[in-house]
């Protein structure tokens, strides 16, 4: 219908076939992408990195998957977006050399936490050559905080690559233990007294460490074991 065929029908008597017709489908808002990024983590929040698909975040925004595509590239793209908004949560301290590696530490830790409200979103930076400007922030706020301690260039990036890989592969094998439990046959597998059960079980003469150290190797609660390792890390830096 045409303006003046519109305007036209807005002087004539009303129609009652034209009343009970089934009218047509009214146009829904147009798709933001910020509705696009949180509809993606509301997602993997409830089912988990791997239930997101390009399909499934479609349908979750009650649109087609090629409607999505005038936001997002393709799913790298997808996934730089949701890392930088993970990013943009991050609260950057100002570098402080007396306090470099509390401050580092801390950056890592918040990371965590961020991570681990989306169980396997760590995958999605994994490999990821970041343009984000938020994931960027948070890269040029790591390099100020190592540099500020005394870090060598070279030592500051490759330590950033280091920690960032170490946090995302410590929240995936979360997610990956979070997953597993959830099958009660994998319970067992996953228990410590079980595995300790199964260290101290083993034949003394072949294994000798192993049993008498069983304790130690299924030591720690929460995030005991991440903390060890990011001081061990930090405290490498320190020592170069």
């Amino acid at each position: 219908m045409n303006p003046r065929e519109r305007r036209a029908a807005r002087h004539q008597p009303p129609n009652p076939e034209a009343e009970t017709a089934p009218r047509p489908r009214r146009r829904k808002a147009p798709i933001t992408v910020e509705q696009v990024i949180d509809t993606a983590l509301g997602v993997i929040a409830t089912e988990g990195y791997e239930a997101l698909t390009m399909r499934r975040l479609a349908g979750a925004l009650d649109t087609g998957p090629a409607s999505l595509y005038a936001h997002v590239v393709n799913k790298a793209d997808l996934d730089e977006l949701l890392i930088g908004r993970l990013c943009a949560e991050l609260a950057l301290p100002e570098p402080d050399p007396a306090a470099w590696r509390e401050q580092i530490r801390g950056v890592c830790t918040q990371i965590r936490d961020q991570y681990l409200k989306y169980p396997g979103i760590s995958r999605a930076a994994l490999a990821m050559a970041p343009t984000d400007l938020e994931t960027m922030r948070v890269s040029e706020g790591m390099l100020a905080i190592l540099l500020a301690g005394g870090v060598a260039p070279q030592a500051a990036a490759w330590a950033i690559d280091a920690l960032l890989l170490y946090v995302a592969a410590y929240c995936l094998e979360a997610s990956i233990v979070r997953q597993r439990s959830a099958d009660d046959d994998a319970v067992w597998v996953l228990d410590r007294d079980e595995l300790l059960r199964r260290f101290t079980a083993l034949p003394a003469e072949s294994f000798p460490h192993t049993t008498r150290h069983a304790a130690e190797l299924t030591a720690g609660e929460g995030h005991d074991r991440f903390d060890f390792t990011l001081a061990l890390m930090v405290d490498g830096l320190a020592h170069r």
